[in-house]
């Protein structure tokens, strides 16, 4: 399980995460979503231990983020972060060096899944090539916990279904626990148990999805609108 508890991080005297409290229970895949500059990314490397916060805690398993719970989860980042030389077959031996964790069989899947060539070259590829070629890289390995910081941003829709088709047949196959950043709600709103919306680094709505739908007779994206406009007055 990953505890969230009164997480504070500040940038100047900004507050990009500001008192966020949550559990995330193992075998669940929510969705963290928010307007830009919510603190969404913000948190997730704070959960990696790319940041550090200023107040507060966050545990894996009961564990801090530290090396030893790095090899608990994989993380993709909303930005491109490979040397744009290496072709995919470099990118993902690199990843088999580094994670004992790494699924050869997988990676065989995902590549004749989203039709990738290992010998294709990072610099080359498309926007949306590159997108699979990222998520390859996170879903090969048999991690407990996946943090996908918007995997769909700026591709277009036949990619945006593929990428939601792996990410949910990764999770029915091993169980994993997922938290995604997105602004396409449309694309995953049928995946996700569950729901965190951040705004202003404020975490102002968490449940179920159901839930949440059944209880306000709204959907999802109405529930998120009225939550917002509250927020902004």
């Amino acid at each position: 399980m990953i505890v969230v508890e009164h997480a504070i991080k500040t940038f100047g005297n900004k507050k990009a995460l500001d008192g966020i409290s949550f559990s995330a229970e193992e075998g669940r895949i929510i969705g963290l979503l928010g307007t830009n500059g919510a603190g969404k990314s913000t948190l997730l490397k704070a959960m990696v231990g790319l940041l550090r916060l200023n107040r507060g805690n966050i545990t894996m398993d009961g564990k801090l983020p530290s090396l030893s719970t790095r090899g608990m989860l994989s993380y993709l980042p909303d930005k491109d972060v490979w040397y744009p030389w290496m072709k995919l077959s470099d990118a993902m031996q690199y990843m088999k060096d580094i994670y004992w964790d790494w699924d050869d069989n997988k990676a065989r899947h995902l590549l004749n899944f989203f039709e990738l060539m290992p010998e294709s070259s990072i610099r080359e590829a498309s926007k949306g090539t590159r997108a699979k070629m990222k998520l390859l890289l996170t879903l090969s390995r048999q991690a407990r916990y996946l943090l996908l910081d918007e995997p769909f941003s700026g591709i277009d829709p036949f990619t945006r279904q593929q990428i939601a088709q792996a990410i949910v047949e990764d999770f029915v196959e091993e169980g994993q626990t997922i938290i995604m950043t997105t602004h396409e709600l449309s694309e995953v709103e049928v995946m996700l148990d569950e729901v965190m919306f951040i705004h202003e680094g404020k975490l102002l709505l968490s449940g179920n999805v159901e839930t949440l739908k059944l209880e306000r007779s709204l959907s999802l994206m109405d529930i998120l609108k009225e939550v917002y406009d509250h927020a902004r007055i």
